[in-house]
């Protein structure tokens, strides 16, 4: 007798497959004009999608959208499907708010791009550091970039050429991020495409949660910042221990290292992101995707301490180009969205209303996951919501990369997508917006139960 093919995170394989098989096919018989827009008109991009991550959803040929408006989507098939991707955080305050396509239609007709200030560049200074502390600010227009800045940045004041990562983080693409712990090591992460120069030179990795080892790391003292999420959010979500950002930041200032929190997904916290709502202190904020109602911009802040650094050290090096910036950043359609986003759209009342409404959201996924006795569970950070196909919380990267199931989440992002509720590809990311309804989060609810009922019958 054959042994027994091992449940995936309490799962058969089978069902898994079989769950998958028919989702896909679900999905392609309800899309044929998605489908047949795709294959007369996506031949001139490379793989058919203009950005090769758009290939990370679990269907058989992307969602062509039609609209997007509120927290829906529309694809061009006339489904309309609840969106709790949001754009991966883009639009974590709803697609197109109000005071944004206000702002940006009245910038259009005031020009798009300029490379000098206007008043609403002198306003948002204000607003970012009404918002997240009396930093002094730069912009730039993804977050990867402000990520790259800053790091420059705390190379030429400490003299120091290493970045100390977390194991499984995530800043985008900034090569410094690449590296993660194998076997006690760091090394490159798997997959790099093109990658000539070697990270570990640049790079240390030790596990989030890890104070020990974080302090071993420092010892070496050629450390020049460490890079943080204030929770770790893309491989899983893992929460900080107790007293672990207070450590962090003891040990990186006992040590000569900067620290820079990278706020780029955790903003889902609340007003101020996680730093202000903990009281954090870190040496250089990050923050981006959502805070210009969806345009493409970031911000990079310092504290006045290290701004001082930085004036001395411009006093010493030679001129030339300095590395930094690109032309079409700090636009005036920029600082447009950034105003109205900051000032009308990023409120308090807007966070209170996610916060009632991913709580409702954990409540209810996590009643779900009791009720068939999944061996999974659900954890939150202000209005971000993720199920965990792993019976404990994770405390670190390589917890989460072994908790992560992509053929079982995918088969659970697909069959979700054909109940109508639409959540994040890569992760089982959930963000509840400003104009998510009761009624949304209640179907998100019952399309999730239904397929656990299928998975756990």
């Amino acid at each position: 007798m054959s042994a027994q093919t091992p449940l995936i995170a309490g799962v058969p394989p089978a069902r898994i497959a079989a769950l998958a098989e028919w989702e896909a096919a679900t999905y392609a018989a309800a899309r044929p004009k998605c489908r047949a827009a795709l294959a007369s008109g996506a031949g001139a991009w490379l793989d058919g999608v203009p950005m090769h991550w758009m290939r990370d959803w679990p269907q058989p040929f992307p969602l062509v959208v039609a609209r997007a408006s509120g927290a829906q989507i529309e694809d061009l098939d006339g489904h309309v499907l609840d969106d709790f991707c949001l754009g991966d955080t883009g639009a974590m305050f709803g697609h197109s708010p109000a005071p944004v396509a206000k702002a940006i239609r009245r910038q259009a007709r005031r020009g798009l791009t300029t490379m000098l200030p206007g008043m609403d560049a002198l306003a948002v200074g204000a607003l970012l550091q009404e918002r997240f502390g009396p930093m002094l600010w730069q912009i730039a227009t993804t977050a990867t970039d402000a990520n790259r800045f800053a790091l420059r940045v705390a190379r030429a004041v400490t003299g120091r050429r290493k970045v100390l990562v977390f194991s499984g983080c995530y800043h985008g693409t900034v090569d410094e991020a690449m590296v993660q712990l194998a076997g006690g090591q760091t090394v490159p992460r798997p997959g790099l495409v093109g990658q000539a120069a070697d990270l570990t030179q640049t790079a240390v990795a030790v596990e989030f949660n890890d104070l020990t080892a974080l302090e071993e790391a420092l010892k070496a003292g050629d450390v020049a910042a460490v890079l943080a999420e204030p929770v770790m959010t893309n491989a899983c979500m893992v929460l900080p221990d107790p007293g672990f950002h207070q450590a962090l930041r003891r040990l990186a200032s006992d040590y000569g290292a900067l620290l820079i929190l990278d706020e780029t997904h955790t903003q889902s916290s609340g007003l101020g992101g996680y730093t202000r709502r903990h009281g954090l202190q870190p040496d250089m904020l990050v923050v981006g995707k959502c805070i210009a109602g969806g345009i493409p911009a970031a911000a990079w802040g310092m504290t006045a301490e290290v701004a001082a650094r930085l004036h001395s050290y411009h006093q010493t090096r030679p001129a030339g180009h300095s590395g930094m910036g690109t032309t079409l950043s700090a636009n005036p359609m920029q600082f447009a969205a950034l105003r109205a986003t900051l000032a009308e759209v990023m409120t308090p009342k807007a966070f209170a209303r996610m916060e009632e409404g991913a709580a409702k959201l954990e409540a209810g996924l996590a009643r779900a996951v009791a009720r068939h006795g999944a061996p999974w569970h659900v954890v939150r950070v202000g209005a971000r919501v993720e199920f965990i196909c792993h019976p404990v919380p994770l405390r670190n990267g390589t917890e989460a990369a072994a908790a992560h199931h992509p053929a079982l989440e995918a088969a659970v992002h697909a069959a979700l997508l054909n109940r109508g509720c639409l959540i994040a590809p890569f992760h089982n990311m959930m963000l509840v917006s400003p104009v998510t309804s009761s009624k949304q989060i209640a179907r998100l609810i019952a399309a999730f139960e239904a397929v656990l009922a299928e998975l756990f019958a």
